[in-house]
């Protein structure tokens, strides 16, 4: 027995610093696990890729190992900007116009006369904006869709469109004329 102690000692001494060292090293990203987090949090959670990442988390993620702008979530719309700005301590930036056109707000429209109701699309929308039953007619709540296009490939009769979204007067911002008007004396 006496000659089994020296390897039990050495084997415990090598599960204790397998011990340590997991435990030291999973406390180092602490802080950045604990941003991304909140950084996710922030985030519309609707996994949509126009950010070019394969959702919300990943793009997190490249946020905080500093890969990705903060300016890249169409959704989240400059609000979510301003969070994360405010979040990591850095400038406000406006949302990046090569993901999507800000000033025109894109919503999927589904013409009604040619939708045999698959349920393709409904499963395909990350935020259940579209509503309907199978081989029944299908509909997009305008106010929930994101405007992503997830849900136009799966579609097999392309009865899915991406049209402006309907402006009510909340919506509404007086558009500056192009020229430069002056009153002459």
């Amino acid at each position: 027995m006496q000659n089994m102690f020296p390897f039990f000692s050495l084997f415990a001494s090598f599960c204790l610093l397998v011990w340590l060292t997991t435990k030291f090293s999973a406390r180092s990203g602490h802080y950045s696990d604990a941003l991304e987090e909140r950084i996710n949090a922030m985030l519309p959670q609707t996994q949509c890729g126009q950010c070019n990442f394969q959702g919300c988390l990943p793009y997190a993620r490249a946020i905080v190992e500093n890969r990705a702008a903060i300016n890249r979530c169409p959704p989240g719309g400059q609000d979510t900007v301003r969070q994360i700005a405010s979040l990591i301590g850095v400038d406000e930036v406006p949302l990046s116009t090569q993901l999507s056109s800000p000033e025109v707000k894109l919503v999927a429209r589904i013409d009604e006369d040619s939708c045999i109701g698959c349920v393709k699309c409904i499963r395909a929308c990350p935020v259940d904006a579209i509503v309907g039953a199978a081989k029944q007619m299908h509909s997009v709540l305008e106010k929930d869709c994101t405007g992503c296009e997830l849900c136009l490939s799966p579609c097999p009769v392309d009865c899915i469109s991406m049209q402006a979204a309907h402006l009510d007067v909340k919506q509404w911002v007086w558009t500056k004329p192009a020229n430069d008007y002056r009153l002459h004396a």
